[in-house]
């Protein structure tokens, strides 16, 4: 029997793409522009997958999705939104969304998921609805707000990864409070920013006299974060010792605080972070394997912003917005060459750097509209070292192969070319190949020999 799949979105553009994309695969589409329509053909029969968009004319398209579950428990309803955050995609996995789907979409990725779907019942989760402060809608973004809403309901231990400044802590801050642990305290400590010395009684606490200056009983992190979740920043820079005592907590679910005779029982959900490659750390014997394997059952990478270039903009115009309201500043607006020009920047301090431009912008600009001469003088230039002519460079690579006498340069070298530009590409796509296609102006199945050489 041919499946059947409805489709509930206010642009009938997207209604008529979906469906006729979906009849090309064999599918029964059926296309509804409310909510209301959509109950009602319900008296007719049901069908095997719902897609839905966020916002409808009248009903919202996630309230829409508690009603159908409510009737049709086991039917997969995968969410759609041209307007993603992390709320709404929380929202969805507590309703029982099967996946949330950011706009503009792929229709070989709506293809791969629609399978998936229909072969498996949808998954399910619980979360509060808070905001975050996390902003974005590229790919790479819309992957790690995905994985965060999927970790909602779960206690699961995770580390989280990525380059300083792409807002780590955010991240953990988000799985805490759309977590069960959302009404208990979350307690961030930074790891590397500690002192040795002092770092073990800021984790475990002490009693009075356990050293010197030690004038009374002092809690530590591990009692401030009973029943809620401990952030531990920068995890790869723990000395191997504390390492040790940590891994003994985790295992064990108790301790002792610094010079004290009372073991402790806890109860907390400790998240990491760390900049570095704590494999690498494993192999040069800095850091624990069995500790890594213990903190990274699941393990989230935060992209830096030069992978979620489509992002700038409306960071941009969010930190710009904070900005005047936390220094009581005029309201500023980005200039479009501006974002351009923004966009065209590697950002090696990430968000975090982007965010300290935009004060300043917003503190020191003449105007309301924020251009690129607004500037300060190190980010007008994207850089200002000459840059090689790469076929220059290419041709004294031919001149020293012919010279060294090799055979079938043209095959060999177009053959090398071609995979690393399919690579290339697809890279910067996040894999997929679709898009990675278009890219590059050539079809699905000529990137597939390229990739195969």
């Amino acid at each position: 029997m041919t499946e059947s799949i409805w489709i509930i979105d206010d642009d009938e553009a997207v209604r008529y793409v979906l469906a006729e994309y979906f009849a090309s695969q064999n599918l029964q589409a059926r296309t509804f522009a409310d909510g209301a329509g959509l109950m009602r053909a319900l008296n007719e029969g049901a069908p095997d997958l719902v897609m839905a968009d966020v916002r409808l004319q009248g009903e919202n398209g996630l309230d829409l999705m508690q009603r159908l579950r409510r009737q049709l428990p086991n039917l997969p309803v995968i969410v759609m939104t041209a307007y993603s955050d992390l709320d709404s995609a929380v929202r969805a996995f507590q309703g029982g969304a099967f996946e949330f789907l950011a706009k503009p979409f792929d229709l070989d990725e709506v293809g791969r998921l629609v399978a998936k779907a229909l072969r498996r019942a949808p998954e399910r989760g619980e979360a509060q609805n808070q905001s975050e402060g996390l902003i974005g809608a590229s790919p790479a973004f819309q992957h790690l707000v995905r994985m965060i809403g999927r970790l909602s309901a779960s206690d699961v231990p995770v580390l989280i990864t990525g380059e300083t400044g792409t807002g780590k802590e955010l991240v953990a801050r988000a799985l805490h409070r759309h977590s069960p642990r959302a009404s208990r305290a979350f307690v961030a400590i930074n790891t590397a920013a500690i002192p040795q010395e002092l770092l073990e009684s800021e984790l475990f606490g002490h009693e009075k006299g356990a050293f010197t200056g030690a004038e009374g009983r002092r809690a530590g992190r591990f009692e401030q974060a009973e029943g809620g979740t401990l952030f531990l920043d920068e995890i790869g820079d723990m000395p191997l010792e504390l390492q040790s005592r940590l891994l003994r907590v985790l295992a064990e679910g108790e301790y002792y605080r610094l010079g004290g005779h009372d073991l402790i029982r806890t109860d907390v959900r400790v998240i990491t972070a760390t900049h570095r490659d704590l494999a690498e750390l494993v192999a040069q014997g800095r850091f624990r394997a069995d500790l890594y394997h213990r903190l990274k059952v699941i393990e989230l990478e935060v992209p830096p912003l030069r992978r979620r270039r489509e992002d700038i903009e409306a960071l941009t115009r969010h930190f710009l917005r904070e900005a005047a309201a936390e220094f009581n500043l005029p309201r500023r607006s980005p200039d479009p060459a501006l974002i351009a020009h923004l966009e065209s920047l590697d950002w090696p301090g990430n968000v975090r750097e982007l965010k300290h431009l935009c004060q300043s912008l917003a503190a020191l600009a003449p105007g309301e509209i924020v251009g690129p001469d607004d500037l300060p003088a190190d980010y007008r230039r994207i850089d200002s070292a000459p840059q090689a002519d790469w076929t220059q460079l290419l041709a004294e690579e031919l001149e020293r192969r012919v010279a060294a006498g090799e055979r079938d340069l043209h095959a060999r070298l177009n053959k090398q070319f071609e995979s690393r530009l399919a690579e290339t590409a697809l890279t910067a796509c996040d894999g997929n190949q679709s898009r990675a296609a278009r890219r590059l102006g050539i079809s699905r199945n000529t990137l597939a020999r390229m990739l195969k050489g």
